[in-house]
């Protein structure tokens, strides 16, 4: 799981970060170009009194907000039931925040065929000011895979998760700015429920951290970038260097659960 101070594979994930660092692994700053993309906020999650970043998502309808089922879950563990969404580039005690409520599969955890991590926010009010990202149709990657167009192809990742680890003499740290960023992966393995891509540095290749779970990758990067968005991320190695593990949104089950919330194309 890519949810927010998660201690696993040794790795501590911290509530600050050197300023020179990049989230969203070796990406940059999005600004004001994915203003659907936003931060899944909840209060005493992490530090007593104080609401913080969990995990990202984003806006499919003016009330809809996706995220993964492993973010709303945990918070349900704790008791939590109150959440906000902020669409802010940046989250801060004076972000503008979008109440609403959770709704987890009800079918997760799932199996390791089909973890069924997908959850959606229902916002209190409309969001006003943005228009919402589009789902795919259904299996669009299938379709894809048969016309041999997946080798090669680029995926645009966005969300407010982890900078990439920096070596220190306790071992690695991945730090946090709470920050809206933009990262491009390239196109590795497909089956019938998970999406994964490469993010590694080596290749030319950027991806996700902890706290980017939930959050999108849109189908294209660059000028071929579209406001689709194709998965969520859910996992990928415990230091994230190598892979990047997606939920897809084109499938019959994903698909069932969002019919209960949103028009599917």
């Amino acid at each position: 799981m890519r949810l927010r101070s998660l201690l696993l594979g040794g790795l501590l994930a911290l509530a600050f970060a050197a300023p020179q660092a990049q989230a969203v692994t070796y990406g940059s700053p999005d600004g004001s170009a994915h203003p659907y993309v936003g931060a899944l906020v909840a209060a005493d999650w992490l530090r007593p009194g104080q609401k913080d970043v969990l995990c990202s998502g984003t806006l499919i309808s003016p009330t809809v907000y996706l995220t993964a089922a492993h973010c709303t879950a945990y918070l349900e563990s704790l008791g939590i039931t109150q959440v906000w969404v902020t669409f802010d580039a940046q989250f801060s005690s004076n972000a503008k925040l979008h109440s609403g409520h959770m709704y987890s599969h009800p079918g997760y955890p799932g199996n390791e065929h089909d973890s069924l991590d997908i959850a959606v926010v229902v916002l209190d009010q409309p969001v006003r000011g943005i228009t919402p990202a589009r789902l795919p149709t259904a299996g669009l990657f299938d379709v894809m895979k048969a016309a041999g167009t997946l080798a090669g192809q680029r995926f645009t990742n966005v969300g407010y998760g982890g900078q990439e680890r920096v070596i220190g003499a306790g071992g690695p740290v991945i730090g946090y700015l709470d920050t809206r960023e933009v990262a491009v992966s390239s196109f590795s393995a497909l089956n019938d429920t998970y999406l994964r891509l490469s993010q590694n540095q080596a290749t030319g290749d950027a991806g996700t951290c902890y706290g980017d779970s939930g959050g999108p990758q849109f189908l294209g990067a660059g000028a071929g970038e579209t406001n689709i968005v194709v998965s969520t991320t859910i996992t990928g190695d415990s230091q994230c260097v190598s892979t990047n593990v997606d939920y897809r949104l084109d499938t019959p089950s994903a698909r069932t659960f969002l019919a209960q919330f949103v028009t599917l194309p």
